[in-house]
């Protein structure tokens, strides 16, 4: 049975649309230079391709890594310029919600102190420690698996499942603010959201097995609950920063499961 042409056509748009938001490749962007701009619900509708661009960093990344293993260059180094080539891809799009979140949720008093610290475009020090321990996690973690057949798809497990987080966040919870990029956004239906789910639980078990799998399935989905609670109770809902943060905290917990 094939799928009618309006079908494949709609869901190649929301997997270029996804590549759009969560990279900085240009073929996502090529591709609606010659078509209709991103509309504000095409990123809901796209949100069940978000494993698969997280698949594709994680190849990039892994290629890298691979490539520089294989040249001679040391664990440490090699995992570095990894990470250093995931940020080059993503434009470190959730680095910056990351240190957004942690500044937010750390520096203002009141609900409207936070927000207005997340939107503000300066790091302070509670960002800054944040990505440090981001980085250093995910750098060690690498190098500590040192052998590329364990690298690699850690790094591709981490990266796809990771971005499954950011749909069910965005199921669960209503933005926090009327205006900004979770509002524009909009919530998925919940069809996007059980794709990802599933193309993220088929991508850990494929690459860190069922028992690893499930442990780092369990894990991020307590990320993800954790992440709920602490967005109402700090600002009462989520925004596109806090939806950064929790891709990072997602993907940090799965590279440490990798090495169990």
């Amino acid at each position: 049975m094939t799928l009618p042409e309006p079908h494949l056509e709609d869901r190649t748009r929301e997997l270029m649309a996804s590549l759009v938001f969560l990279t900085r490749l240009p073929f996502g962007r090529l591709a609606f230079a010659r078509a209709e701009p991103i509309a504000a619900g095409d990123l809901a509708r796209a949100a069940w391709a978000f494993p698969i661009a997280g698949v594709l960093v994680g190849l990039i990344a892994a290629a890298v890594y691979a490539l520089l293993h294989k040249a001679g260059l040391p664990a440490w180094p090699a995992a570095a310029l990894a990470v250093a080539a995931s940020l080059a891809v993503t434009g470190a799009l959730h680095e910056d919600g990351l240190a957004d979140t942690v500044d937010g949720f750390g520096g203002g008093a009141t609900r409207e102190q936070k927000l207005d610290i997340m939107r503000d475009s300066r790091i302070g020090t509670y960002g800054v420690c944040a990505l440090v321990l981001s980085l250093l996690l995910r750098v060690s973690a690498l190098a500590s698996l040192a052998d590329t057949a364990l690298v690699v798809p850690a790094l591709i497990a981490a990266h796809a499942a990771a971005r499954a987080t950011m749909p069910a966040l965005m199921f669960l919870m209503p933005p926090a603010r009327r205006d900004g990029l979770a509002f524009d956004a909009g919530r998925p239906p919940v069809e996007s959201v059980a794709v990802a789910g599933v193309l993220s639980i088929l991508v850990l078990v494929i690459c860190l097995g069922v028992g690893l799998g499930l442990v780092a399935l369990i894990l991020v989905l307590i990320a993800v609950v954790l992440m709920a609670w602490l967005s109402i109770a700090q600002i009462d809902g989520q925004t596109g920063d806090v939806l950064g943060a929790l891709e990072q905290v997602s993907e940090i917990v799965i590279l440490l499961v990798a090495l169990l």
